[in-house]
């Protein structure tokens, strides 16, 4: 034994202090390192795709880009609004506003078709992502206004104050995770382990994991720039793989120690934990960091985002399982010894160590219950075991069942009409829409051309003017724009409709296949395109789509070279991927019938836009992928290693699926536990994502794991190892157990 897991367990098992202290010196680094470099935020343009984006960059070479704003609306408080109190409140707002640096331009008031209304139109400088964080400034005038006038009402709303307003709303559905999240987990812990110690130890391995993998997403986000959903994705993952890892490693090390009887010592646990589940954990974590850097391929910021935060919290998770879990286990492994062996000295009965996760010690502190996975266990598989055939069969079915609403699957881009109501601007927001329709989407027509083709440049936007005010589609007054070289020229048209109703995507169509290659289009030279809200709707979904058979294709691939090289067998590598697939379809299944729907609306607090986030279903595929690994790669090795032994592969499957069954099941809890968490956030994107990782774990844990794995297996027999069987004899040492050794209980 003397592989990379082993060499790393026996270093941290020999110097355990040396190994602890080092690694709270690692995750102290990390959080030191990332403080002083500081987050490095995505900007504006590294969200362009399309032809949105390409229109953004033109109007923003020429300065011409749109300006984030921000709308207070003025009413009375009761009756009529009057014309002086009115006219007072704007000159007073407006001079505030002017005074601040923050400000660019404040519009002219607009009254309400009603006339119960105005609008003030505030203008913010500098990039669109920077707005929110300038949003407080200008709350605080339109406040001292109110206070000057209370017999009026000043509300503001806009895209900086609800983007703020979200990022307040996620940092507490964050916090109200974590108090959902880590008690739960704690109990979980605590029924599988019996143990406050052992059951605090996975917790506290990857809350410092997490902490570590934020330090270290500060600085990688130097390289690749953050979207605000790292932090997310460490909380989620972190937390699952960090317990998963543990899990996996700590049941081989209480199976060694029930095994041995206590007559080995805990260095000696350790290594045989190290060379079995540790060689496993390497295995799936490299799994899931190879299916998430997929990710990269999407050529998107918030996908690269997510990518770097799974996988710098992966790697973490990693280290502290082969290098602080060694040395926490050896140090409690002692401590125990040291109490057995005073009770020893005393006459006392040395109480014996439960045998495995979730079961019992047999005979002898053995722990054949725990093993074998007890009653439970031999009675799911059952089915798998007698019918093989009949069980694959009704299995898949079943899934396949449930992926047969994925056949209507409808993917858009969530947009701020899908925010809570809960947030103070989005209330502002629906009474701003339905009192000024014609401010609620606003198309950008942004064309370049040669100085010399100015004036028919202006000539095409004029035609296209008329174009639109013949159309219902379009209201209001276009604003025409032009750069100082007289190169760049943007025309703003504004539709009457919400931007996610039909009536608003119609009109980007008119536009761009109608309206434009009639007028613009006509132009030798002029390259032209419509940004704007509605046109990045439309822009993200399409980029989204054309990445995705690369992704989707590089994500099979690596699903099949991970397993290839963990077992060596192309049979295996085929049948990960298709049970991926499988349970990845099912869990996108639930996930349409769910969310594309009204009936859940009330369960889960969500209103359904009849549609799943474009980043949901690429990034379940992809996470999923690297998750299902963790539990392929420990069960397998489980049945794999009794093959080397000399076992049967018929029975080598079943023992080894009991085996393992226990952990499986106990991580997948824990892991569903996180996601479902995610269930009860307001962010619709987020409650999606959870809801269809914590269905897909449970499939995949209770489905595919339990029922069709081994029946695929059993009926495939030894062909299951092909082209190589593994050689028999091979298997690493099991624990050799010398005579006269106390039984201790690390309990």
């Amino acid at each position: 034994m003397n592989s990379l897991t082993v060499r790393m367990a026996r270093s941290s098992a020999r110097h355990p202090w040396r190994a602890i202290v080092g690694w709270l010196v690692f995750v102290a680094l990390c959080l030191a390192v990332g403080s002083a470099v500081g987050m490095n935020s995505a900007r504006t343009a590294d969200y362009r795709v399309g032809e949105a984006g390409r229109a953004e960059a033109m109007a923003a070479e020429a300065q011409l880009e749109r300006r984030s704003a921000e709308q207070v609306l003025i009413s009375a408080r009761s009756g009529t609004l009057g014309t002086e109190a009115a006219r007072a409140a704007v000159r007073d707002l407006t001079a505030r506003m002017e005074r601040l640096p923050e400000v660019a331009e404040v519009a002219a008031p607009v009254r309400s078709a009603d006339g119960l209304i105005l609008m003030v139109e505030v203008a913010l400088r500098g990039e669109e992502r920077d707005a929110k964080d300038k949003v407080d400034a200008l709350t605080a005038q339109t406040t001292a206004v109110q206070r000057a006038h209370p017999e009026l009402l000043l509300q503001e709303t806009g895209s900086p104050s609800i983007s703020k307003g979200v990022d307040e709303q996620r940092g507490d559905d964050l916090a109200l995770s974590e108090k959902i999240t880590l008690p739960v987990t704690l109990l979980t812990l605590l029924v599988v382990f019996g143990s406050l110690t052992m059951a605090a130890v996975p917790l506290l391995l990857a809350l410092s994991s997490i902490a570590a993998a934020v330090g270290l997403s500060t600085v990688a986000s130097q390289v690749s720039p953050d979207t605000g959903v790292g932090t997310n994705v460490i909380l989620m993952i972190g937390l699952a793989v960090g317990v998963d890892y543990t899990l996996f490693y700590l049941k081989r090390e209480r199976e060694e120690r029930a095994r041995s009887g206590g007559r080995l010592s805990s260095q000696a646990l350790v290594e045989l934990a190290a060379a079995t589940s540790g060689r496993a954990v390497m295995v799936s974590g490299f799994a899931v960091v190879a299916s998430t850097a997929t990710l990269y391929l999407a050529s998107d910021v918030v996908f690269s985002s997510l990518a770097t935060g799974t996988v710098v919290v992966v790697l973490v998770a990693m280290a502290s399982s082969l290098t602080a879990l060694p040395a926490l286990l050896t140090v409690l492994g002692k401590r125990a010894e040291r109490r057995s062996a005073r009770r020893a000295e005393r006459g006392r009965p040395v109480r014996r160590l439960r045998g495995g996760i979730g079961g019992s010690g047999g005979k002898g502190g053995s722990g054949e219950r725990g093993e074998s996975g007890g009653r439970v266990w031999t009675a799911l598989l059952r089915p798998a075991a007698r019918h093989p055939l009949a069980t694959l069969g009704v299995s898949v079915l079943a899934l396949l069942a449930l992926a047969v609403p994925l056949a209507g699957l409808h993917i858009t881009e969530m947009s701020r009409d899908t925010h809570s109501r809960e947030i103070p601007a989005m209330r502002v927001y629906d009474r701003l829409n339905e009192a000024f329709p014609q401010h609620r989407v606003t198309h950008q027509v942004v064309v370049r051309a040669d100085t010399a083709r100015a004036a028919e440049v202006a000539e095409a936007l004029d035609a296209l003017t008329r174009l639109a005010d013949a159309d219902p589609l379009f209201t209001g007054t276009p604003r025409l724009r032009t750069s100082a070289d007289h190169r760049v020229s943007t025309l703003e048209l504004r539709v009457p409709y919400l931007g996610d109703s039909d009536q608003a995507y119609d009109s980007l169509d008119h536009l761009r296949h109608d309206y434009l290659p009639a007028t613009v289009g006509r132009i030798t030279g002029a390259e032209y395109g419509v940004s704007g809200d509605v046109a990045r709707y439309t822009d993200y979904p399409a980029h989204q789509n054309g990445k995705l058979p690369l992704v989707l294709g590089a994500l099979l691939l690596v699903t099949f070279l991970m397993t290839l090289y963990a077992f060596r067998s192309v049979v295996l590598g085929l049948i990960g991927v298709a049970l991926n697939l499988l349970s990845a379809a099912a869990a996108l299944g639930l996930l349409v019938l769910v969310f594309q729907h009204t009936w859940a609306e009330g369960l889960l607090d969500f209103r359904s836009t009849g549609s799943i986030g474009s980043r949901v279903p690429l990034f379940l595929f992809v996470i999923l992928f690297g998750l299902s690994m963790d539990y392929q790669v420990f069960v397998v090795s489980r049945i794999r290693e009794a093959v080397l032994a000399g076992t049967p592969t018929r029975q080598a499957v079943l023992d080894g699926v009991r085996r393992s069954a226990s952990v499986v099941t106990s991580a997948a809890v824990v892991m569903t536990t996180v996601f479902v968490s995610f269930v009860f956030l307001h962010i619709i994107e987020m409650k999606q994502i959870g809801f269809v990782l914590a269905a897909a774990v449970l499939l995949d844990a209770f489905v595919v794991r339990i029922l069709i794995l081994p029946s695929a297996m059993l009926l495939l027999g030894e062909r299951s190892w092909w082209p190589a069987r593994p050689e028999r004899g091979t298997a690493e040492p099991r624990a050799q157990v010398p005579p006269g050794r106390p039984v201790v209980d690390v309990r």
